[in-house]
């Protein structure tokens, strides 16, 4: 077999295999913990947009002075805002501090 045929084979294998590849993005939606019911269901309505075209979502909660003596506040909102949600994603990874930040992975779901 010759080198210039050995390449076409080898660019053609490529090609296909970046055509059944699926980029995936990550989107962030920010949040306060003491945010108000209509708020967190605009935040929510956005992250189904998300999570219906195939992104995984981050959803975090920032605190700010004071409020980090009530971090519970913030799990709250967090586990409010995925009862919102459940229907079209699933929790990739749970909350969790990171700094001053209140972090969770929402990702859609694989059956669809």
């Amino acid at each position: 077999m010759d080198y210039g045929k050995y390449r076409y084979e080898m660019a053609k294998k490529e090609k296909e295999s970046r055509k059944n590849q699926r980029v995936i993005n990550v989107k962030e939606i920010r949040m306060t913990p003491n945010i108000e019911a209509h708020d967190l269901g605009v935040k929510a309505r956005q992250a189904i947009d998300f999570l219906k075209n195939g992104d995984r979502v981050k959803v975090s909660v920032r605190f700010r002075g004071r409020e980090m003596g009530h971090t519970e506040n913030g799990r709250v909102v967090l586990e409010n805002f995925y009862e919102i949600v459940k229907d079209e994603g699933m929790i990739d990874k749970k909350a969790r501090m990171e700094g001053r930040n209140m972090t969770m992975f929402l990702a859609p779901h694989t059956d669809k």
